[in-house]
């Protein structure tokens, strides 16, 4: 059997080199480690790898917009999300960014490289607290999660709502996006609008609460 083509994407090497250790005694070889989102989708797009294993929470572009990019520029890489978080709505995000496998941190050791080798073959993959959580979710279809009373933002104002956030001025966006200042603060006065934030204060606690940023 040949090897599994994995990469890594973890804002934190003592976690990638951790990771990496994990699967390379699993039929995984690693063929790239990254430290953010956007290295992550630029990576996949040129390395197609089988797998690609991301981190929810990452600066610039998070694990949640990285998976939807990347499953979208480049299908065929099967993508497995990793988060301390046990959130039936981050579940839901991830599910519809493309994922295939959601494994929680505290679970890793024992269900990270059983999760690569199931999505690898087309079987999606989840921890045992997320399959539960998804379950009742689905059982009780009544129930509304905060996000569907929350106006829905595109990718790319997700990407806008990350960066300012984190502290990036609107110059450093339009770097980081291949945009102009002008277009960025256009975009931010028709987020906060949409939104109805009024201050950054406000925008860096919506993304805390959404899970696009860590607190």
């Amino acid at each position: 059997m040949p090897k599994i083509r994995t990469v890594i994407a973890d804002d934190h090497e003592i976690v990638r080199q951790g990771l990496k250790t994990l699967l390379q005694n699993e039929d995984c070889e690693i063929i790239a480690e990254y430290s953010s989102g956007r290295e992550a989708v630029e990576g996949v797009k040129e390395l197609k790898p089988d797998v690609a294993v991301i981190d929810i929470s990452m600066p610039d572009l998070n694990g949640v917009e990285a998976t939807q990019q990347i499953t979208k520029q480049v299908p065929e890489t099967r993508v497995v999300v990793l988060t301390m978080h046990d959130s039936e709505e981050l579940a839901r995000k991830v599910l519809e960014a493309g994922a295939r496998g959601f494994v929680l941190k505290s679970d890793a050791v024992r269900d990270l490289a059983n999760a690569v080798k199931s999505v690898v073959k087309g079987k999606p993959f989840f921890s045992g607290k997320i399959s539960e959580m998804l379950l009742r979710g689905y059982l009780d279809g009544s129930r509304k999660t905060e996000s569907e009373a929350i106006p829905t933002l595109t990718p790319r104002e997700r990407e806008v709502v990350q960066l300012l956030a984190e502290g990036k001025s609107s110059k450093e966006v339009a770097s980081i996006l291949g945009t102009s200042p002008a277009t960025v603060e256009t975009q931010r006065a028709k987020i906060m609008q949409k939104l109805d934030l009024h201050s950054v204060t406000d925008l860096v606690r919506y993304a805390i609460r959404n899970h696009i940023i860590e607190a």
